[in-house]
């Protein structure tokens, strides 16, 4: 059993242009979740992001979109888990993943970040690896200097669905993530098709 979470990061990068680009799924991930609860986000300066609170499974789950722009994520998650005193272990970061299919979900706690910018900060501003991880599939298009463009663009209407479904997945799954009962929701996410 892990730490409760208490937090969850959607990553992502603000603004219309960005809406429903792949680098976009972990802010996707929030905003269904708040939908769901019938929770809103609203803009906090001091925290540099749209927050949210919600009760899930039992427990009081704090919700960030961070407005920093992906490469500073870290800024608006230190911040915010600073002032309400929220390790890393109990932080859950919702964030593409190119190194897995479309569609295609990973769980773990803690490690390095992949060469993912906003998880490099985060890493940098908290000084620590150990938060939690739901890395969602967006592939990858093939040469390095191809990516940049990929994960601001939008996915093709087939890998587009795929993704959908499997954020509706992950939030099924949910309430064991809060729990801490990770090896559980691994067991069940990652033996997805």
């Amino acid at each position: 059993m892990s730490s409760p979470v208490q937090l969850i990061v959607g990553l992502g990068n603000p603004g219309p242009k960005y809406e429903q680009t792949r680098h976009n799924v972990g802010f996707v991930f929030v905003d269904e979740l708040a939908r769901s609860k019938g929770a809103s986000f609203k803009l906090e300066n001091k925290f540099h992001g749209d927050v949210c609170k919600l009760s899930l499974a039992g427990h009081d789950i704090w919700l960030l979109k961070p407005n920093t722009f992906m490469n500073l994520s870290g800024k608006s998650v230190a911040a915010l888990a600073r002032f309400y005193k929220i390790a890393p272990e109990s932080m859950l970061v919702v964030h593409d993943e190119l190194d897995i299919p479309p569609g295609q979900l990973r769980l773990k706690q803690g490690g390095g970040h992949g060469g993912h910018n906003g998880l490099r900060d985060m890493i940098t501003q908290l000084v620590s690896k150990e938060f939690i991880r739901l890395r969602v599939g967006i592939g990858h298009p093939g040469q390095s200097r191809d990516v940049s463009n990929y994960v601001l663009g939008k996915a093709p209407r087939d890998e587009q669905i795929e993704i959908d479904v499997a954020i509706d997945e992950a939030l099924h799954t949910l309430p064991q993530i809060i729990d801490g009962e990770l090896q559980a929701a691994m067991n069940h996410l990652h033996s997805r098709k």
